[in-house]
């Protein structure tokens, strides 16, 4: 078994460091003011923080799209690439940017995840005003349609930023009120509307998570923000800064108090706290993926998957979604020298599973966890690491 296993081990790796990153968070410093830290990946099935793309500290090249030229900007203003008051982020895969704005300025950034190098898109379109909180840019996501939406803090700015080749363009698409039904839970008053951020889903409608977590559904042609209901499950005076849409179709919520993400199912609106001790100070999040998305569902029913890989509660998760699996899984769990630790049968009926394994018997230290069906084909092959 040692003869094989450490190419595994080695293919472990290798993934994990040339793993796809496409979930993003905008992180702030650990102050009660918002201030900007970085822009960086992060792991949401297991609540770790990935690669790092742009810091407040970093040498930004700034290109300027109208000017057609790299400029300097003013670090001592709000109009620059790495202002300290940013509140919006939203990922394009489709060019690998991350698009962003301060919330006290009209300025559209694009920093290439790749390059680094970031455009600088100047509108006369926005209406920013730094005293305004009103007006503040505080939600932004990418729609199904491809291009990027925001919205400021009162609703009387809903923005579309297209892009044609490399050029970005904004448009404003106007006013979003209250539907009539929303009574209390306005969406466009202070205590029960601002702050938070935005998701889409596949039929061209948005949400938005407000800070105080209650859930608005924006009804785009119509222009109208419908009250949908409040999040459950969170601890009290949880602060609900950032939401992005995962590759199971559930929303991620992160707070910018340095609280622990949670998932939402968008059915119910109840939270679950993400595994993991990842507490960033996170003021908005993004990602490529959609609420009620058939592509994802389709996805999902192949899904054969482990976690958290960082284990510091006892067990692990078998989540199998596979009909083409007939037989009993074998689970074999061995130590980093090729020793198997551990050995389990599990039953994945109709080819559904989702079972948590403990682990109470293990040390603390690096294993592989092997799922193989009766007939000797390997399911799956993961890495963990066990901390108690």
């Amino acid at each position: 078994m040692k003869k094989y296993l450490f190419p595994v081990i080695l293919l472990l790796l290798g993934v994990k460091a040339s793993g796809q990153q496409d979930f993003f968070a905008l992180t702030g410093k650990d102050t009660p003011s918002i201030i900007f830290n970085d822009f960086r990946a992060l792991d949401v099935i297991n609540g770790t923080s990935g690669e790092t793309v742009l810091t407040a500290d970093s040498m930004a090249k700034v290109f300027s799209q109208s000017r057609n030229g790299s400029v300097t900007e003013d670090k001592n203003s709000y109009n620059h690439a790495q202002s300290a008051t940013m509140a919006a982020l939203a990922y394009d895969p489709s060019a690998n940017n991350l698009i962003y704005m301060p919330m006290f300025s009209s300025n559209v950034y694009v920093l290439n995840n790749k390059t680094k190098e970031i455009t600088l898109v100047e509108n006369n379109v926005t209406r920013v005003t730094a005293c305004d909180m009103n007006s503040h840019i505080t939600r932004m996501a990418t729609g199904y349609d491809g291009n990027v939406y925001a919205i400021n803090n009162a609703g009387t700015q809903f923005l579309q930023i297209t892009r044609t080749g490399n050029q970005y363009s904004v448009h404003d698409l106007g006013i979003i009120n209250d539907d009539i039904s929303n009574g209390k839970n306005s969406f466009t008053t202070i205590e029960t509307g601002f702050g938070g951020d935005m998701i889409a889903d596949a039929d061209g409608n948005f949400y938005v998570f407000s800070t105080s977590g209650n859930v608005f559904k924006i009804l785009k042609k119509e222009l109208k923000a419908r009250f949908v209901g409040k999040i459950t499950g969170l601890p009290e005076n949880y602060s609900v800064n950032g939401s992005a849409v995962n590759s199971k179709g559930k929303v991620v919520i992160a707070s910018a108090k340095g609280a622990p993400l949670y998932e939402v199912d968008m059915q119910t609106l109840t939270a679950d706290k993400i595994p993991g001790d990842l507490n960033l100070h996170i003021y908005d999040l993004a990602s490529k993926y959609f609420v009620n998305d058939k592509s994802v569902s389709s996805n999902v029913l192949t899904r054969v998957d482990i976690y958290p890989t960082k284990v510091n509660e006892h067990f692990i998760t078998i989540d199998i979604n596979d009909q083409k699996i007939k037989e009993n899984i074998i689970l074999n769990v061995f130590d980093m020298s090729g020793k198997n630790v551990m050995k389990q049968n599990i039953s994945a009926k109709g080819g559904t599973l989702n079972q948590k394994i403990f682990l109470n018997n293990l040390v603390d230290g690096a294993y592989i966890v092997n799922l193989t069906e009766d007939s000797g084909k390997i399911l799956l092959n993961k890495k963990i690491i066990v901390t108690k």
